[in-house]
């Protein structure tokens, strides 16, 4: 069974951000809170990682899994960001949406789409980004939900609902509405998803 870290959700304590990433760096998966749903998650180099993910979720293998990037800065790494991409990332990012991107050869084939598609985060959570910044490169973003349920929001029945998790960052009650998704992969804008997200100014 894994630990329940109860962690600050506006400055999280830095000991607390470090003893969650040595365990992503050691290939752990751990639950933790993002500005809409928790989130189950790995490092995004980690192939064995992810597939104890795909295990402890539940999830076919075919369900695509999203990331998490600090800041828009860090995506042009791992997705192909033209003029028009950028524009609608810059104004609706950090915030609670999924953007689906060409993905570049830096991100490993595991969690790449169709057509060769990433889906990237950059939540507006000290948490969240703490993690990925004290981590140093992306980790997987997926809702904690068993296949098919609604997001959990209480973060003792995660760990109580998925016991191979290694740790669950306790930053109170989530949210159970998960991310707008929406595709910039082929130079517009479609929703694929509604969802905490407002699509009013994006379409």
């Amino acid at each position: 069974m894994g630990i329940l870290l109860p962690i600050n959700p506006e400055h999280p304590e830095p000991r607390k951000i470090r003893r969650a990433v040595e365990i992503l760096e050691k290939g752990g998966v751990i639950g933790y809170p993002t500005d809409t749903v928790y989130g189950l998650g790995c490092d995004l180099f980690n192939k064995q990682a992810i597939e104890t993910l795909y295990q402890i979720k539940g999830m076919q293998r075919d369900k695509n899994l999203a990331f998490i990037c600090p800041d828009l800065g860090d995506i042009a790494r791992y997705a192909v960001v033209e003029n028009a991409a950028y524009r609608v990332l810059k104004r609706f990012l950090p915030g609670p949406y999924c953007f689906v991107l060409q993905a570049t050869r830096e991100v490993p084939k595991i969690v790449q789409m169709n057509k060769k598609t990433v889906g990237i985060r950059v939540p507006s959570n000290p948490v969240t980004l703490a993690l990925v910044r004290e981590l140093g490169r992306p980790i997987i973003s997926t809702t904690a939900a068993p296949p098919g349920e609604d997001p959990m929001v209480d973060p003792w029945e995660i760990k109580e609902r998925f016991p191979a998790l290694e740790l669950v960052l306790d930053a109170g009650a989530g949210g159970n509405l998960p991310t707008t998704i929406v595709d910039l992969s082929e130079g517009d804008v479609r929703i694929l998803r509604e969802g905490a997200g407002p699509i009013d100014e994006l379409v």
